[in-house]
């Protein structure tokens, strides 16, 4: 249903000037008119996925407010179009969910990124905490920590989160680490992770992106956001740099599911 469009308010670069949004917007008519679809108390929505089959069920991951403490945070779920939401991944008030995604061929599957972290006007505190990568089986009834094998043992920071497509067993995290690398990898749907690269410039400002996108045609071919736009083709072993002739502030990126070779790239 290519009509129906979600919209989740709030900027997710949690930079200390950002703005909050209004929670989420729905259209039914690719656009042309918009309707208020709950949660507006989430101020900043990081990531929204929808079922391959099913418009009127989607997934919101919802930082929550940037500055202090609040309830409306984690994974949200509506059945019924965005006429109303259920908290079905909630860790406590300062610990939001940081990106989200769904493997299309299974929508029962889904990783969740969760993060604590919250901005004040002298600094920014970010990861430690409960931050941790969360997988459901079961469209999100019931939620299970990862920290298998090759997770990382030390705290974790801002969580990004890619599936690959063409072959789901494969996920990439995107996170930062004092010393156990940046970029993961499982090859078993996140039963078991291991380092694939340690280079800092491929997330370098963390909090503020953690940002991986996967080919939907190719599990070795993914993308990096940071600030600079990174394109890998042996799995995240390497990046090359890409999209140099723009300005370089890379914020949003997509890609058609139906052709990994048309790219979007949003920037600042």
């Amino acid at each position: 249903s290519p009509n129906v469009i979600y919209v989740g308010t709030g900027e997710k670069t949690v930079r200390g000037n950002v703005s909050p949004g209004d929670g989420m917007w729905k259209s039914v008519d690719a656009g042309e008119t918009w309707a208020r679809a709950g949660l507006e108390d989430s101020q900043h929505i990081s990531r929204i996925r929808i079922h391959p089959k099913n418009p009127d069920i989607a997934y919101a991951a919802v930082m929550g407010h940037l500055f202090g403490p609040n309830d409306q945070r984690g994974v949200f779920r509506t059945t019924d179009g965005g006429a109303s939401w259920e908290k079905v991944l909630y860790i406590d008030e300062n610990t939001g969910c940081s990106d989200l995604d769904m493997e299309l061929s299974n929508p029962r599957i889904m990783y969740a990124g969760m993060w604590t972290f919250r901005r004040k006007p002298w600094r920014f505190d970010g990861g430690a905490g409960e931050t941790a990568l969360y997988r459901t089986r079961d469209g999100g009834r019931t939620w299970e920590k990862l920290d298998g094998e090759g997770m990382p043992e030390g705290p974790m920071a801002r969580i990004g989160v890619s599936i690959a497509q063409s072959e789901p067993s494969v996920v990439y995290m995107m996170t930062e680490t004092t010393d156990e690398g940046s970029l993961f990898r499982s090859d078993d749907r996140g039963e078991t992770w291991r380092m694939v690269n340690d280079d800092r410039d491929l997330n370098f400002r963390p909090f503020y992106y953690s940002d991986i996108h996967v080919d939907p045609s190719n599990p070795d071919h993914l993308y990096s956001l940071s600030g600079r736009l990174f394109k890998s083709t042996d799995g995240g072993a390497s990046f090359v740099r890409i999209g140099t002739v723009v300005h370089g502030d890379h914020q949003s990126f997509w890609m058609d599911p139906a052709n990994g070779k048309r790219l979007l790239s949003g920037r600042e």
